[in-house]
């Protein structure tokens, strides 16, 4: 097997919200929406995401909470950009001792975006 591409898709109950917050905050660009769903790109190795809206008359799935995971450069840059822009950041920049700088995002419906960039041990951000 040869996977080209991924796209993730999620359910949510407030298509508008995930939108805004895809394209504000972690710069996706819409190629499609409509009123069932939003497809969302970036031109660099990001997986698509496909937001899809709930069926509102279907109970909801019980199912395990995703993590959407993103290694990024110059995270200590990005994450002060998401802090002077107000977005919603739910775990501060840190930094693990196995040299991973983490930080997470969560969107209105819930979904947990985690923005890591993998540094040597002794190391800071921005310097690899």
């Amino acid at each position: 097997m040869n996977i080209v591409a991924s796209t993730v898709v999620f359910a949510v109950d407030d298509l508008a919200g995930s939108r805004r917050f895809f394209t504000t905050c972690l710069g996706f660009r819409e190629v499609l929406d409509t009123p069932d769903f939003t497809w969302l790109s970036r031109d660099d190795a990001a997986a698509d995401i496909l937001l899809r809206q709930r069926d509102l008359e279907r109970p909801r799935e019980r199912i395990a909470q995703p993590v959407v995971a993103f290694a990024v450069t110059d995270l200590a840059k990005e994450y002060a950009r998401l802090s002077a822009e107000g977005a919603p950041i739910t775990r501060q920049l840190r930094r693990n001792p196995w040299g991973e700088w983490l930080m997470r995002l969560t969107d209105p419906n819930g979904i947990v975006v985690e923005l890591t960039e993998w540094i040597a041990p002794g190391g800071h951000p921005g310097i690899g």
